[in-house]
């Protein structure tokens, strides 16, 4: 493991060029002391990696240094013909670019090594989008990386799911999450996440910003998606499930079908069986459950149930 660390920090000083120990620490999940020991063992091994103290200090890689440790081994390099990054890279208009340098890795490979990546690429397919998708998000997608890749301010009419609004945001990334992209981006002090398809109105402007020097898209968007499920599951039900109801649940609710099964129990209705999950909030989770139709009951709380029980009735009215 550390060995792994070593080389990573090494081909990260030398693609970043000066790095703080406090950054490293946060890429690594690891304490600064341990960096500080990391560096030193690279020192030790002939690396000639120096710090500098102070606020805009940090460690970098004397002089023109450059590893070369950074041959790829046959599995990295079906993994990477594995990105799945086809459809996204088309989408923000660089797929030109990404043929070119898939044609330029299988090139640098050995020749077995080559050989068995481009089988790799010709066997597995990864499909981002979801099912019965749209391009909504297109128009914007390439304007939108333009305007993260050279950071420039924007200007947007959104459509949130409160009312339409008009933003002026600093762009930091780009998220394909499901076959959906967002946008990561500064407004103000706070950073928030945007759908790209409830844009209306984009305006790249000339103006630039500085991207805030310890943002992680990645860390970020993990920690964000996290909260926001969690904020929607606030409330629990006891349910009961056909087997039928139960293959339909583990389609649209994936989470809840395991709560669901590691829960379950016996229920009076023959084949049955009942359990208490997390549910999203009320005015969610009846549109949700109605979806399943005579295949699921809920059995608590009486609000929900009434809830749905008002919402079948108006459907039925409607459809008489």
């Amino acid at each position: 493991m550390q060995a792994s660390r070593l080389l990573s920090i090494l081909m990260l000083l030398q693609l970043r060029g000066r790095v703080s120990a406090e950054t490293l620490a946060e890429e690594f999940e690891v304490s600064v002391r341990t960096i500080y020991r990391d560096i030193d063992q690279l020192s030790a091994a002939g690396v000639p990696v120096y710090g500098e103290r102070g606020r805009s200090g940090g460690f970098q890689l004397a002089g023109n240094y450059r590893t070369q440790l950074t041959g790829m081994t046959p599995a990295q390099a079906d993994a990477l013909m594995l990105a799945g990054a086809g459809q996204a890279a088309e989408a923000l208009g660089i797929g030109g670019e990404l043929a070119e340098a898939r044609l330029k890795l299988l090139a640098s490979l050995p020749p077995d090594a080559a050989a068995q990546a481009d089988r790799t690429a010709s066997r597995f397919h990864l499909d981002t989008e979801n099912w019965y998708a749209t391009d909504a998000a297109a128009r914007w997608l390439s304007p939108l990386a333009e305007a993260v890749w050279q950071a420039r301010r924007i200007e947007i009419d959104y459509r949130s799911w409160k009312a339409p609004v008009s933003r002026r945001l600093d762009p930091l990334g780009l998220v394909l999450k499901a076959g959906t992209w967002y946008l990561v981006a500064r407004d103000g002090r706070a950073i928030r996440t945007y759908r790209v398809a409830n844009i209306d109105a984009l305006h790249v402007t000339q103006g630039g910003f500085r991207r805030p020097a310890k943002f992680n898209l990645a860390r970020y968007w993990a920690k964000s998606a996290k909260a926001f499920e969690a904020s929607l599951v606030t409330e629990t039900a006891d349910v009961a499930l056909s087997p039928l109801g139960l293959t339909w649940l583990r389609d649209v609710n994936p989470r809840a079908a395991a709560a669901f099964e590691r829960g379950a129990g016996a229920h009076t209705k023959p084949g049955w069986q009942r359990a208490r999950i997390p549910l999203e909030a009320s005015r969610f989770a009846r549109l949700q459950w109605l979806g399943l139709g005579s295949e699921a009951e809920v059995l608590t709380p009486p609000a929900l149930r009434r809830q749905i029980a008002a919402e079948a009735k108006a459907a039925a009215a409607q459809h008489a």
